[in-house]
């Protein structure tokens, strides 16, 4: 007889904290793993691979003897390479022994920093649609999250006057997501410039999630509001190797800011995981410190596959905010008839491709879905030819809203 176990506590509330859309993600998920032949547009992980001089790094890191752990806040050559790092790439000034912590990925740095500086009742200011980990993470710390609506028609582009009118005396910290997940959009950087007036204005500490800020399009620009006039003391950038250097795998990340909040996210670090893996910090050392020549050529695959998409996207009469970064599309599937969750389950079972729908970052899109481009272009060329298929559609009045 099978021994039952009842739910503990931490299951029920994790059971509260996963809304509807993730898990009918997590579903498609499980569900297309036992089927053959799907093109997954869902996930974003890179599939191509880490460049060879960091595996290489790795390898003579292993050779070495990189078997004992690290200060929580990571390999001083780490924290002293992305402080470098910031400075030649960002303008942003940080202290690399006080001011940068390296995380066991950018998903474990975002939860670490949202438990060190938000508290019970605090108010968060967060973009939506929203990569949903966030959410996770601002109930644990018992805040409250406010979202600032963004608008297709502006490329989902953060409007300053929504985020302003917004604060309220409770309200402590704004998340800044560029480009962004899962809309591809990028904050201007002239609504970038207002809103840093705005947050010191208001006192705000600002989350500045700059993970793709490498992958960038059609001449976007990325501007990181840590350089700007008086926002280096109230401004903590998260970032990490997985999207860059595709090595999301390797499991390193890193925050910098001010050392006061870095004090408090290098003891939760410490109790949370001692450190980030050894031999993943040194494979950073080598990522920020060597050839960057991948970082174009990866990006300009990422371009080109970005094209095949949108073309197909148009031809099915689609729309969607301007996509000028990272490597998604939100689109706007309403003119199909039916919610992106049932469009999905459709796509998946009938044309075996695989698309994660809107609600998995936001409940009130419905109407949309988030497609990734993390396939070679002759997949994605299938992968839309079974789609226009499967739907029956073909060319309106699609492109860009």
């Amino acid at each position: 007889m099978a021994e039952t176990v009842a739910p503990s506590v931490a299951d029920n509330q994790l059971e509260r904290l996963d809304d509807e859309g993730t898990r009918q993600r997590y579903d498609l998920l499980e569900r297309s793993e036992s089927m053959t032949g799907v093109i997954a547009l869902g996930r974003g992980d890179p599939d191509l691979p880490t460049p060879g001089h960091i595996v290489e790094a790795a390898k003579r890191a292993i050779e070495r003897g990189a078997d004992r752990v690290s200060d929580p806040a990571g390999l001083p050559e780490l924290r002293r390479a992305i402080a470098a790092k910031l400075e030649r790439e960002n303008g942003v000034t940080v202290d690399p022994a006080g001011g940068v912590v390296v995380t066991t990925g950018g998903q474990e740095g975002l939860f670490l920093l949202v438990q060190a500086i938000l508290g019970r009742g605090d108010e968060i200011l967060v973009p939506d649609p929203r990569y949903t980990s966030y959410d996770v993470a601002i109930q644990m710390a018992g805040a409250k999250m406010v979202s600032v609506p963004t608008e297709e028609r502006d490329g989902f582009d953060l409007d300053p006057g929504a985020v302003e009118q917004r604060i309220t005396d409770r309200t402590r910290v704004l998340l800044l997501i560029t480009p962004g997940n899962p809309t591809a959009g990028t904050i201007t950087p002239p609504n970038l410039r207002r809103i840093a007036e705005i947050a010191r204005k208001h006192d705000l500490l600002v989350i500045s999630d700059e993970i793709y800020e490498k992958l960038l399009y059609d001449g976007a620009e990325h501007l990181s509001i840590g350089s700007l006039p008086g926002m280096a003391e109230r401004t903590i950038t998260l970032n990490g190797f997985s999207k860059t250097y595709c090595m999301t795998g390797w499991r390193v990340g890193y925050l910098a800011g001010p050392r006061k909040v870095m004090r408090r996210v290098r003891r939760l670090k410490d109790l949370a995981s001692s450190c980030a893996p050894v031999v993943s910090q040194w494979a950073g050392v080598a990522a920020l410190e060597g050839p960057q020549d991948a970082v174009e050529e990866y990006r300009r695959i990422y371009e080109g596959r970005r094209r095949v998409v949108l073309d197909g996207l148009d031809r099915l009469g689609f729309t969607y905010g301007d996509p000028r970064g990272a490597f998604y599309i939100f689109v706007n599937a309403a003119s199909v008839g039916m919610d992106s969750i049932d469009l999905s389950r459709k796509l998946l079972e009938e044309a075996r491709v695989l698309i994660f729908p809107g609600t998995g970052f936001g409940e009130q899109w419905v109407d949309y879905m988030r497609v990734s481009y993390l396939a070679p272009e002759e997949e994605l060329a299938e992968a839309m030819s079974r789609v226009e298929a499967c739907l029956g559609l073909r060319g309106g009045n699609g492109g860009a809203a």
